[in-house]
C-alpha cells in the first residue's frame, strides 16, 4: 500500500510539472511569436525582447538543474554570483553619468534583490539549523551590501524578501501567499499607470514625481501616448526612442520608457501587456504547483514580486543578468530535489496544500 501511495505522488507531482512546463512553453513562445508579427507590421526590432526571453529560458532551465542536483549550494552560490556582478560590472552600479534614479540603478536593486531570495531559498533548503542562520546572514549581507551601494531601493527591496521569507514559514497555505504577491504586483502596475494617465490627485502625484523624478513621469507620460495612437499592435518594438518627445530631446536617454509594462503597451500593443501579465501568471502557477516546500515558493516569489515592483517602475528588464537571474531563481524554486537530498527533509516543510 505505501508503494502504491508514493507511486501515485510521484505520478501526481510529475503531471503538475508537466502542465506548468507546457503552460510556460506557450507563454514564452507567444511572446517572441508577437514581438515578430509587430516588428514585421511596424518595423520594429524585435532583438532585445527575443534576447530577454531567451535569457529567462536559460536561467530557468539552469536553475531547474541546479536545484535538482544541488538543492542547497546552488541557490547559494546563485546568491554570491549576483552579489559578485553587481559590485564587478560597472555598468550595473550606480553611474554618475546618468541622471539619478533612472539608468543601471533599477538593474542593480533588482539583482541585488533576486540574490537575496536566492540566499534565503537556500536557508529554507538546509537542514542544519547553523547552516541555515549562515545563509540568511547572507541575505542580510546582501541588503548591506544594497546600502553600501547606494541603492535605497535595493535595501528596500531586499529587506522585504528577507522578511517575506522569516514570515512564510508559517504559512499553512501557499495559495494564499501567492495571491498576495500577485495582489502587490498588481497595484504598482495600477499605481504606475495611473502616474502615467495623470489619474492621481494633485498632491499625490507631486509626491510620486519627486521620488520618480520629472524625466521618468515624462517618459511615461509618452509611453501611454504612444500606446493610445496605436493600442492594437503598438508602434513595434524598440521604437520607443525614436517616437518619443522626451527620449529625443534628452541627450543620454537609452530610448527606454523606464516601465516595463508601459514599455509592452507603447511597442507591442494591449497584447503585449496581456502576454508579460501572463509570463508573471505562468511563474507564479509553477511556483504554487512546484513539489518543494512552501517557505522556498513564497521566498522566490517575493523575489520575483520584489523583481516585478522594480520593472514596473524601471529599465531593469532589460539587463541580460536580471533576465537570467529571474529565470534562475524560478527554476531553483520549482526544481524537484533527488531522492537524497528531498525537501521533505526540511523540518518546516509542510504539505502542498492548493487554496
Amino acid at each position: 500500500m505505501t508503494s502504491a501511495a508514493g507511486s501515485e505522488g510521484t505520478r501526481d507531482i510529475g503531471e503538475r510539472r508537466n502542465v506548468s512546463d507546457a503552460a510556460g512553453v506557450v507563454v514564452l513562445g507567444a511572446c517572441a511569436t508577437w514581438s515578430l508579427v509587430t516588428a514585421a507590421v511596424q518595423d520594429g526590432r524585435p532583438e532585445g525582447v527575443l534576447l530577454a526571453i531567451l535569457a529567462v529560458a536559460a536561467g530557468y532551465a539552469a536553475g531547474r538543474i541546479g536545484g535538482a542536483l544541488l538543492p542547497v549550494a546552488a541557490p547559494c552560490a546563485a546568491a554570491l554570483a549576483g552579489v559578485a556582478l553587481t559590485v564587478t560590472l560597472p555598468r550595473l552600479g550606480p553611474d554618475p553619468e546618468i541622471i539619478p534614479p533612472l539608468g543601471h540603478a533599477g538593474a542593480t536593486a533588482a539583482l541585488l534583490t533576486l540574490s537575496a531570495g536566492a540566499a534565503c531559498c537556500a536557508a529554507w533548503a538546509a537542514t542544519a539549523p547553523a547552516l541555515r542562520l549562515t545563509l540568511r546572514l547572507l541575505a542580510a549581507a546582501v541588503a548591506v551590501t544594497a546600502a553600501a551601494l547606494g541603492s535605497t531601493t535595493g535595501l528596500v527591496a531586499c529587506s522585504a524578501v528577507l522578511l517575506c521569507s522569516l514570515a512564510a514559514g508559517r504559512m499553512h497555505h501557499r495559495g494564499v501567499g501567492i495571491a498576495g504577491l500577485a495582489l502587490t504586483t498588481a497595484l504598482v502596475i495600477g499605481l504606475t499607470w495611473a502616474v502615467a494617465g495623470r489619474a492621481v490627485p494633485d498632491g499625490l502625484a507631486a509626491s510620486l514625481e519627486g521620488q520618480l523624478t520629472g524625466h521618468r513621469v515624462d517618459l511615461w507620460h509618452d509611453a501611454l501616448d504612444l500606446a493610445r495612437e496605436d493600442a492594437a499592435l503598438g508602434v513595434g518594438p524598440g521604437r520607443f526612442g525614436e517616437l518619443s518627445t522626451t527620449a529625443t530631446s534628452t541627450l543620454l536617454s537609452d530610448g527606454k520608457p523606464h516601465s516595463a509594462p508601459l514599455q509592452q503597451a507603447a511597442e507591442q500593443g494591449v497584447v503585449g501587456v496581456v502576454l508579460l501579465a501572463a509570463a508573471f501568471c505562468w511563474v507564479l502557477f509553477a511556483l504554487w504547483r512546484a513539489p518543494r516546500p512552501t517557505p522556498v515558493v513564497l521566498t522566490a516569489g517575493a523575489a520575483l514580486t520584489g523583481l516585478a515592483a522594480i520593472a514596473a517602475v524601471g529599465n531593469a528588464l532589460s539587463f541580460t543578468t536580471v533576465s537570467v537571474g529571474a529565470g534562475l531563481v524560478a527554476g531553483l524554486a520549482t526544481a524537484r530535489p533527488m531522492p537524497d537530498a528531498s525537501a521533505a527533509a526540511v523540518p518546516e516543510a509542510r504539505p502542498h496544500r492548493a487554496v
